[in-house]
């Protein structure tokens, strides 16, 4: 499969993809149990609020699938996306809306890779969190 993005398609400044999920206690259970991370933070509400948080929290690696998921979907082909590099900056909580945002920062004419900027925004309390920021994900497209 190749990437069904063309690269002439593209400009610099364009955001080109939003993509939104509300994390669930089942799916972060499930990244746990698929990823092997089983700290308490992420699975017990109780243990949580005994360091300082309001209830659990989805792993970072979570969010950083999500985006990267989100990424693959746009271009069309996983294969198309060379690198991605991220910031963690925020928590996550269950049952908040997750938004994968992408756009493109640059382009290579002779490769035909671009790089894509990448975040991710939640509302909290009336304010936008970004839980991944500072990211960028260089792909190469058809």
């Amino acid at each position: 499969m190749a990437a069904k993005v063309g690269f002439d398609s593209v400009n610099v400044g364009d955001e080109v993809f939003s993509a939104s999920k509300v994390v669930k206690a089942g799916d972060v259970k499930a990244y746990a149990d698929a990823s092997g991370d089983q700290n308490p933070l992420h699975q017990d509400d109780a243990f949580a609020q005994s360091v300082g948080y309001p209830g659990r929290i989805g792993h970072g690696m979570y969010s950083m699938a999500h985006l990267t998921k989100a990424l693959g979907e746009w271009v069309g082909d996983p294969a198309a996306i060379k690198s991605v590099k991220v910031q963690f900056r925020a928590v996550v909580y269950m049952d908040e809306t997750l938004v994968a945002k992408g756009r493109i920062a640059s382009k290579d004419e002779g490769t035909r890779q671009v790089t894509v900027e990448l975040w991710e925004e939640l509302e909290r309390d009336g304010e936008v969190q970004n839980p991944i920021k500072n990211a960028t994900a260089v792909v190469e497209l058809a």
